[in-house]
């Protein structure tokens, strides 16, 4: 029975590469980072050496939402309102430093606080973007994060500009136009009008700086940090890195370069047509970790008696797959959508996304989008299924004569093995096709899975009954007899023992499936076959709930279609 044997450690190492990749593989310990010099390159962005910006206590934690409305309250700021974005524009530093998400919460619960992408200095966990110009002559006087402008304006929505101003008495006056689409883009124009004497050289920049490292997922399937694209490749750095390298810079004409949550992004785009150095930058301040991405300009003289100017988009909001793809487009920027981390499966993760994008338009649930992929992934696998299931079928009926020749020859394991071998060739038999429909739906299974965790379309999408987020774990638990027991069994036990409902349906579709299948001879091999239910039961516990529903209709769908072929072929079950 060696190629049972060998299909079993198959199977065995599958699930370790397909489930325990990140237990086997632990995340490294973060590495002790050198701060970066408190000098400033020429022609390079300001990467402050304040601790204004340090990571709140964790004291203060409690009182974060308070702190963080009472550090936007204390300025003057240019209101941001739109059906997608709340936030406001602080004149102190001309900073986008204030930014809400309208149509996403924290909860499911449709009360919960707004999604908060960006916050000012002295908040904790500042995350801010700002624009601004480097001088050739450091003695030139350029605005900065102190800077207080003025601007008539005092909001901001779409189709509208904000206008701000800035002079600095020494020969150099600085505007910046802002305006913001009905999505998340912003687009920052600035300018330089030169009324001196003396012609002047400047960088243009844009940055994005964050202080303090978030807590990410922690897994290998998903990248939270700093990434960019430059010059057509997609760069990935984690927060652990960029803590040990300090600071890496790539130069690229066109592009992007931005901070990436699992759901969320902040993302600059300068001008596609021009060469321009991005900067992935770490700094270790006395309270906290601080990263900063930007991109600075070419030099450009500012004649006396002219201007010069630069313009810079930023993308602050949700990750979603169709407006990436669709700025993309719009603004010609190179593979915007690596933005969302589909993985090794990119060109199979991001079709499935979009057939179950069509369904759920079609059908109004993701949940049944979902069960309708299903079903067209089995119509495609069906003539392969259909001729593993008849192989199936075929060897259930020679089961007796299995047991037959095991009867006759005992521990001649060798003997049996030919036999059976002849007995296979003789009646057509493969003893191994009825594995090969589950290493074909292996990369579907995982490309799904990569689809769930992965797009925002996921996060807090209903199914029926007590689903309400198929990107998150089913919340009934076993252990408390799914709510009878009034106690919170998901807090108090292990989360191992987090099985709900929905992974024990799909527990019990494996094992019927199993029941249909010729068991192996050799009992041992058999007992740890009909172990794997119970095993892959624990192990989906914590998986989505939407992947859990996906292998569950599958098993059932497999079950039909298996069923109606042995009871076809006379095959007893």
């Amino acid at each position: 029975m060696n190629e049972q044997r060998n299909l079993f450690l198959a199977i065995a190492l599958s699930v370790l590469i397909l489930f325990g990749f990140q237990w086997l593989f632990p995340s490294k310990p973060v590495p002790q980072a050198t701060p970066i010099p408190a000098t400033q390159a020429a022609g390079t962005p300001p990467v402050p050496q304040a601790a204004t910006e340090a990571v709140a206590p964790a004291a203060q934690q409690a009182a974060k939402a308070a702190s963080r409305a009472d550090t936007v309250g204390a300025g003057r700021r240019i209101t941001i309102r739109t059906d997608r974005l709340h936030g406001s524009i602080n004149l102190l530093g001309a900073r986008l430093d204030d930014l809400t998400l309208a149509g996403y919460r924290e909860t499911t619960d449709p009360n919960s606080p707004e999604i908060v992408v960006l916050s000012p200095a002295g908040a904790p966990h500042p995350y801010y973007a700002e624009f601004g110009w480097v001088p050739a002559d450091p003695t030139v006087k350029v605005p900065g994060a102190d800077t207080q402008w003025s601007s008539a304006a005092t909001e901001l929505g779409v189709g509208g500009q904000a206008v701000l101003s800035w002079d600095n008495g020494d020969g150099l006056r600085f505007v910046r136009t802002v305006s913001v689409d009905e999505n998340y883009m912003f687009r920052v124009q600035q300018r330089v009008e030169n009324y001196g004497t003396k012609p002047l050289t400047l960088h243009a920049y844009a940055l994005v700086a964050r202080t303090g490292t978030p807590k990410t997922e922690g897994m290998y399937i998903l990248h939270e940090g700093p990434l960019g694209v430059f010059n057509g490749t997609l760069k990935e750095l984690k927060y652990d890195d960029l803590k040990k390298d300090g600071t890496v810079r790539e130069k690229s004409t066109g592009g992007w370069i931005g901070i990436t949550d699992k759901y969320w992004l902040t993302a600059l785009i300068p001008d596609q047509k021009v060469e321009a150095t991005g900067r992935f930058v770490h700094q270790r301040l006395d309270a906290g970790d601080r990263y900063q991405v930007d991109f600075t300009g070419a030099a450009t003289v500012v004649p006396a008696g002219g201007s010069i100017e630069a313009a810079v988009n930023l993308f602050a909001g949700a990750k979603q797959v169709g407006l990436l793809d669709a700025y993309g487009e719009k603004l010609g920027v190179e593979r915007f959508d690596l933005a969302i981390d589909f993985g090794w499966f990119y060109f199979l993760t991001k079709p499935l996304f979009y057939l179950i994008k069509m369904f759920h338009d079609a059908l109004g649930n993701m949940g049944l989008a979902i069960m309708a992929l299903t079903v067209i992934i089995k119509l495609i696998m069906f003539p392969l299924a259909n001729k593993s299931y008849v192989s199936m079928s075929k060897m259930k009926v020679l089961q007796p004569e299995i047991q037959a020749l095991q009867a006759k020859f005992g521990d001649d394991k060798v003997r049996v093995q030919q036999e059976m071998m002849a007995l296979y060739k003789r009646e057509k038999v493969n003893p191994v096709s009825g594995c090969l429909p589950m290493l074909i739906q292996i990369p579907v299974f995982f490309a799904l899975y990569k689809v769930l965790f992965v797009t925002i379309e996921m996060r807090h999408a209903p199914f029926y009954g007590w689903i309400h987020d198929l990107s998150a774990a089913d919340p009934t638990n076993l252990f408390n007899l799914f709510g009878l027991i009034p106690f919170d069994a998901n807090a108090i036990l292990p989360a191992f023992m987090h099985i709900g409902v929905w992974p024990i349906i799909m527990g019990i579709t494996m094992w019927l499936q199993q029941k249909l299948n010729p068991q192996p001879a050799d009992p041992v091999q058999a007992k740890m076959f009909m172990f794997l239910p119970f095993l892959f039961t624990f192990m989906l516990g914590q998986f989505a709930a939407g992947l859990v529903i996906y292998w569950a209709w599958s098993n059932a769908l497999s079950i039909l279609q298996q069923w109606l072929i042995m009871r076809k072929a006379g095959a007893k079950h």
